[in-house]
């Protein structure tokens, strides 16, 4: 067991940043407890265990990070320590200073209202991209709560174990773990041929090289959405998906997304249904915030549910 302390830049909260993370109560990659955060990560090859927990207020915040590796004779303390904290710190943004949004907040009380309501959260990221796409495909054209059950599904099958009291976790598969699959294997875990066919694909050119992903970072928006829109399966929802929660690009708010874009509407008190252009048009006024008023929309639908306590 190794333990670490994190300061998160102020205002803080680890809650709702952990829900924006798991965004359905059965994410079981994602787990929290009301005060703990729960995840299994890859440090090299092995599966390590992390309990996340927040004390201070969310303005002077402090994390406690408690790590256990099933072999710990093969620890090495620094080296575990310094891989987690930036993988954490990518993970849960705790390096993103918001003062900007919050100042430009101030001035539109529509966007104020939810800023106060969900002060705290940072705008979390897969912790690669590979996980990223994974997400976006199984999530594809299904509902979000269907979506999750098929991630949990591939990553008890596919991922690294590691016991706990309470049967195994699993850290989510790598494409190594997922190449050399028939598609038939992923589709008895429920995924449709066409998504499994896309996720072993990927996993085969990531292994190889040949994914031609190396570069996405440095694209901008459009270039980097017809970049990812070149792999088999990906169109324009899970690139702009990809590029918001698995590079942390917190402007872009997914246009194609029919729940968020009815959620705008109903925010903007507008009358008629946005399409995708109309979603461009009505948020350039809120820009470059577009991808956090994503997140905050989706914590005011767990608040509705009851899942969460702004």
């Amino acid at each position: 067991m190794l333990s670490l302390y994190l300061k998160p830049v102020a205002p803080f909260r680890l809650d709702l940043t952990v829900w924006v993370l798991r965004r359905r109560p059965h994410n079981l990659m994602d787990r929290w407890d009301g005060e703990t955060y729960r995840r299994v990560l890859l440090v090299g090859e092995q599966p390590v265990a992390i309990a996340v927990s927040q004390s201070g207020p969310p303005e002077t915040p402090e994390l406690r990070v408690e790590a256990c590796c099933v072999e710990p004779e093969i620890e090495v303390e620094s080296e575990v320590s310094e891989i987690l904290a930036a993988t954490l710190t990518w993970m849960l943004g705790l390096d993103i200073d918001l003062t900007e949004f919050y100042r430009f907040a101030a001035h539109d009380l529509r966007l104020q209202a939810l800023g106060q309501e969900f002060r705290g959260v940072k705008p979390p990221r897969f912790p690669n991209l590979f996980e990223a796409l994974v997400n976006a495909i199984a999530c594809q054209q299904l509902s979000l709560t269907v979506g999750i059950h098929l991630l949990n599904r591939l990553t008890q099958t596919f991922g690294e174990p590691f016991p706990e009291k309470t049967g195994p976790a699993h850290a989510f598969p790598r494409p190594l773990d997922l190449a050399g699959l028939q598609p038939q294997a992923l589709r008895d875990l429920g995924f449709s041929y066409n998504k499994a066919r896309t996720i072993i694909e990927l996993s085969q050119n990531l292994v190889a090289g040949s994914a031609g992903l190396e570069n996405l970072d440095s694209l901008d928006d459009d270039q980097a959405v017809q970049t990812l829109s070149r792999l088999r399966g990906l169109g324009r929802w899970s690139a702009e998906y990809v590029l918001l929660r698995g590079l942390g690009r917190r402007h872009l708010f997914p246009g194609d997304d029919v729940g968020a874009r009815r959620k705008l509407q109903e925010w903007l008190n507008l009358k008629e249904p946005l399409d995708y252009q109309a979603v461009r048009r009505v948020l350039a006024d809120f820009q470059p915030f577009g991808g956090l008023i994503y997140f905050h929309f989706l914590l005011s639908h767990l608040a509705a549910e009851g899942l969460i306590q702004p």
